[in-house]
């Protein structure tokens, strides 16, 4: 992860065709998958040798308006945008010291966990599993298997057997949470804990470097998983991410629509999760 901008950029012009950005294909054949260094430079009005010294990590403090144009030149998105200058940021040195974090759930969080109908859990920047009600542990079935302290559904999506077969596409889905992580990772460039996830992801999944090489970025917020639970059978979920006031943790909310298979399907593992798991949250002690 040492020149993180350098590959950032370089992922962001393979996925552009010189169609993309205005540019006539020209004629033979193109050794480069996307775009070519020169070509960036052209879009963007920046100096070729200027642009492979960012690209190369030997160039780390590029202006504001170098960013912009590299910005509009690649066509990213306002995500992509915030975390190239995030990058940058990190890049030039001027980085934020590692912030404290706070692991502890508020009591007035966990009382509303107990309240809520369907399957719910708390997580940090990490996305490591702070606290659940019954029904959240049981959705992420066998999570229980691991301690506490390694409960973290990035780590169970891509290291825990059980979850290939429970959420599908197990592709589509993993792809999803490396670039949810890509995100989190440009915003917090100094987390160790972060940092230690990451390489072990990349040590022990055989998937997960080759996603992480790609440079996507998108944060998750809402959406709709398909789970085979094993407990349950299928089912079809919404799921809503909510900030929790003055921390930097959130609530993962699962539903589903009433009156139908999948609400059955809620419904029982519910009545699942009560039986196996205690009739209060279970959190971070």
């Amino acid at each position: 992860m040492s020149n993180e901008l350098g590959s950032f950029l370089r992922a962001c012009r393979d996925r552009r065709k010189p169609g993309d950005v205005g540019l006539p294909s020209g004629t033979g054949v193109r050794r480069t998958p996307g775009l070519r260094r020169e070509e960036v430079a052209a879009i963007t009005g920046i100096s070729s040798d200027y642009y492979t010294r960012l690209e190369q990590g030997r160039e780390r403090h590029p202006s504001d308006a170098v960013l912009e144009a590299l910005a509009r030149g690649l066509l990213l998105d306002a995500t992509e945008r915030q975390h190239l200058h995030n990058l940058a940021r990190h890049a030039s040195g001027a980085r934020n010291p590692e912030q404290p974090e706070a692991e502890a759930v508020r009591l007035s969080v966990l009382r509303l966990l107990d309240t809520l109908a369907g399957p719910a859990y708390v997580l940090n920047r990490r996305n490591d599993m702070l606290a659940a009600n019954p029904a959240g542990l049981a959705l992420l079935a066998d999570i229980d298997q691991w301690p506490a302290h390694r409960r973290n559904t990035t780590r169970y999506l891509f290291l825990h057997p059980t979850a290939r077969k429970l959420m599908a596409p197990w592709a589509e889905i993993a792809e999803n949470s490396v670039a949810d992580l890509r995100a989190t990772f440009g915003d917090n460039p100094a987390d160790t804990r972060l940092k230690a996830l990451i390489d072990e992801l990349a040590l022990k999944s055989e998937e997960f470097p080759a996603m992480w090489a790609r440079h996507e970025v998108q944060p998750k917020s809402v959406g709709i998983k398909n789970f085979d639970h094993p407990a349950v059978g299928p089912m079809s979920l919404t799921y809503e991410v909510l900030g929790i006031s003055g921390t930097d943790q959130r609530i993962v909310v699962y539903q589903a629509e009433p009156d139908t298979p999948d609400h059955d399907a809620l419904e029982l593992l519910n009545l699942v999760a009560r039986r196996d798991h205690p009739a209060v949250p279970e959190h971070r002690t």
